[in-house]
């Protein structure tokens, strides 16, 4: 679904931005914030988990960290951080990443066709810091080390074949990974406060382990066009991968990324921006900005981000008030649902279900502020499709 790309929307629970104006840097003037609804309506009061959910959604704890999995044997991880779903028979899986170092690496979770927890066992072990990632089209997951100098590795969401260490995908703090099937390359954040935006062009479509590491080519600008540029040299040694290209182009902490329909966003932490490159036609700008907001920006601390079949975009927020908002293809911007009493933690690794029914995510440190206390969960509900 197209998006346009200047937001106008107003948000709920007290938050606003600009209605009829634009929300980028330069624009003249904005007309006056109004109040208004997001497409699931405010997220109500805490349920039993402490999740506000909007009317008709219900949410449920899928695992603990340090805890067994339901029924199962297995204990879940640490600081759980970004995922993805993988359709599995009639079922589905759900893997989670965990951001510690040492140790870090992935797990997965199994479901059955109605739900049910059938299965959790580890994918990806002996790694560092494993922060956000993506999900590939020949269905493996691309989790990715938040450290300097980290690696790419690809893993089996089923947990049969061994993960593969992904050189060629470049050495640098990885933060997200997303694939683009029509250009088939994989687009790459890096969380540093100078970080570059990169792709990979594997030499074999589905096949990672040769190709060329590139970065994007723009001005200082929050709009215009770029270009990509070959990194001379992916392995980040003696000069980092983000110095060695003249005329790229710095972006302030990356995060989240997604792709979908010739479009690919990503965030940057540093600025709570969410970016849109239009791959159509080379061209970049904003999607939102919460310093051009009229009053109390909706989306602070901009982190994980996934995608519904509507169109619509759900931004994790680390921090901020541990909502997961909605930004809309007609630009609306509001919160989706927000957890309360864990103010010390973020919320990560949002994904919808094969069937875009339910929405996983994380919080990350869950109520003790500690990265033994994660708590992943699941929503259910009317999502839009």
């Amino acid at each position: 679904m197209e998006r346009r790309s200047l937001l106008r929307a107003a948000v709920i629970g007290g938050a606003s931005a600009a209605l009829g104006g634009t929300l980028w840097r330069g624009a003249a003037h904005a007309a006056p914030a109004q109040p208004g609804p997001g497409p699931y309506g405010a997220p109500g009061s805490p349920d039993a988990n402490g999740i506000r959910l909007p009317s008709g959604f219900t949410s449920r704890v899928i695992a603990r960290s340090g805890q067994r999995v339901g029924s199962t044997s297995y204990t879940w991880h640490n600081a759980p951080d970004g995922g993805a779903c993988y359709a599995d028979g009639t079922g589905w899986i759900y893997v989670s990443n965990s951001e510690i170092n040492p140790s870090g690496g992935a797990s997965a979770v199994k479901f059955s066709s109605a739900g049910a927890i059938t299965g959790a066992y580890r994918i990806l072990s002996s790694t560092r810091q494993n922060c956000a990632g993506g999900r590939t089209p020949w269905n493996t997951w691309l989790s990715c080390e938040e450290v300097d100098r980290g690696y790419v590795y690809e893993t089996d969401p089923w947990g049969v074949n061994a993960a593969v260490r992904r050189d060629a995908m470049g050495r640098f703090k990885h933060e997200a990974a997303a694939a683009d099937p029509v250009r088939k390359v994989i687009y790459l954040t890096e969380d540093e406060t100078n970080g570059r935006f990169y792709r990979f062009v594997p030499n074999t479509w589905g096949n990672l382990s040769s190709g060329t590491l590139q970065v994007m080519v723009a001005g200082s600008a929050t709009s215009g066009s770029f270009t990509w540029a070959d990194v001379p040299d992916p392995d980040g040694s003696p000069t980092a991968t983000r110095s060695q290209v003249s005329g790229s182009k710095s972006f302030n902490g990356g995060e989240g990324c997604h792709y979908a329909d010739n479009t690919v966003w990503f965030t940057t932490k540093g600025d709570n921006r969410v970016w849109q490159l239009n791959l159509l036609n080379n061209t970049y700008e904003l999607a939102y900005d919460d310093s051009l907001v009229s009053g109390t920006a909706p989306l602070t601390g901009v982190d994980n981000i996934t995608g519904a079949s509507s169109g619509d975009l759900f931004v994790a927020e680390d921090g901020g008030n541990m909502e997961i908002c909605v930004i809309t293809p007609d630009d609306i911007v509001a919160p989706f649902l927000r957890v309360d009493g864990q103010s010390a933690s973020e919320i990560t690794g949002p994904a919808f279900s094969p069937d875009g029914t339910r929405l996983y995510f994380s919080s990350q440190r869950g109520t003790s502020g500690s990265s033994s206390g994660g708590i992943t969960y699941e929503v259910k509900g009317p999502f839009r499709s």
